[in-house]
């Protein structure tokens, strides 16, 4: 079988070579546990304080204001829940997010709902894009917590994210961001960009799964969502996976001295590519389009097709895209367009294409020559069947 050519980097990025030779010693010799005082266990706990370093450094941030956890889910979870609950049942108990949040906060955010906290949703503009003042406009004196997404998995649309996260301390609140699409991808500074709290996972920016990290400024309070040992300053019990977190340092390192000249080759080919779309493909649309947005994700919408019909015959021509985020895969649409006010025909004749790292230009003029040929036989199918 031929390899695909992988254009679906959102979902997951492949390990750079660079971070698999920093893991490997964590994964054979260096097999301690960092709780252990003896010999192996000191080297462990050693590497997680340097870690510790590198990732604060990658984000502007204080080691001590780094807990490490298994990905963006766990970091999202126990930033939203767990600053809540520390907040504990006093007088604010109002929490706001957008409509176009990942599902790891939106489920976080329902499951406050059932134990009495209100939830406000508010909706990004046409663009996917949030307007500071919608935002402020929903903010109450009793507003505990703010997330809003940096960057949008499946539109790459960023949000302005400093505004926001001062509308939210202007009434006291505090702000969370899910950055999990926004690192390796643009600069991001805790500091610069105001917030209480952050999520990034590693195998969005070329590190292993299973692992990620969760900023939490000096003084904003937390509480575990699980139980057991003090690692982790208590907030995220267990062994800590050494190797994966030594992974996480390295991606962090790597995204950090490629930032720049990485940034702009992606959105050389992102621009490209829309648009050769738009100019060669009848009825094709860019969702996102005017927007800031991250430099390597493309969102497209066909008329008269049926995403996943799209994505299946691109697949079998060796192309690897998506219809949107990978936890959404057996879903009826995604919530993100549909949050930007598209109707049920245009999200589902959308797909998600998403440059990385080892991307090149041949593949991207190789996917196109498919593209092209893709939607003309799924129309082409789908009015004969309509027929």
């Amino acid at each position: 079988m031929e390899p695909i050519v992988y254009l679906d980097n959102n979902a997951t990025t492949p390990l750079a070579p660079e971070v698999l030779e920093a893991m490997l010693p964590y994964l054979r010799e260096r097999y301690g546990n960092p709780s252990s005082i003896h010999r192996l266990g000191r080297q462990s706990h050693e590497a997680l304080a340097h870690s510790r370093r590198v990732v604060a450094d990658f984000l502007g941030a204080n080691p001590d204001e780094i807990v490490f956890t298994a990905g963006g889910t766990e970091a999202d979870n126990l930033a939203i829940v767990g600053t809540s609950v520390a907040a504990g049942f006093g007088e604010r108990r109002h929490l706001v997010a957008s409509n176009i949040e990942h599902h790891a906060v939106l489920a976080a955010l329902r499951h406050l709902e059932t134990l009495g906290w209100e939830v406000t949703s508010v909706s990004a503009d046409a663009s996917g894009r949030l307007d500071p003042e919608r935002l402020a406009s929903a903010l109450r004196s009793d507003t505990l917590l703010v997330s809003v997404m940096a960057a949008n998995n499946e539109t790459g649309v960023l949000q302005p994210i400093a505004e926001l996260a001062s509308a939210a301390h202007g009434v006291g609140a505090w702000f969370h961001t899910d950055a999990v699409q926004a690192c390796g991808k643009i600069p991001v500074d805790v500091r610069a960009w105001g917030v209480d709290l952050l999520s990034l996972s590693a195998h969005k920016f070329y590190g292993p799964n299973g692992v990620g990290a969760l900023y939490i400024k000096s003084g904003v309070p937390c509480t575990p969502i699980c139980y057991g040992g003090g690692q982790e300053r208590a907030l995220r019990p267990g062994t800590e996976n050494v190797a994966a977190i030594v992974g996480l340092a390295e991606a962090c390192r790597q995204a950090q001295a490629r930032l720049g000249t990485e940034a702009d080759e992606l959105a050389r080919m992102r621009d490209a590519l829309e648009a050769h779309v738009v100019e060669r493909i009848s009825g094709s649309h860019v969702n996102g389009v005017g927007a800031p947005r991250t430099p390597n994700t493309v969102n497209l919408r066909f008329d008269g097709i049926d995403g996943r019909e799209l994505v299946a015959a691109l697949d079998d021509a060796g192309f690897g895209v998506s219809t949107g985020a990978a936890c959404d895969a057996g879903a009826t649409g995604s919530h993100v367009l549909i949050g930007m006010g598209l109707d049920r025909d245009a999200v589902q004749g959308s797909i998600r294409v998403s440059l990385g790292r080892y991307t090149v230009e041949e593949e991207v003029r190789s996917f196109l020559v498919a593209l092209e040929r893709a939607v003309e036989s799924v129309r082409t199918h789908r009015h004969f069947i309509e027929a």
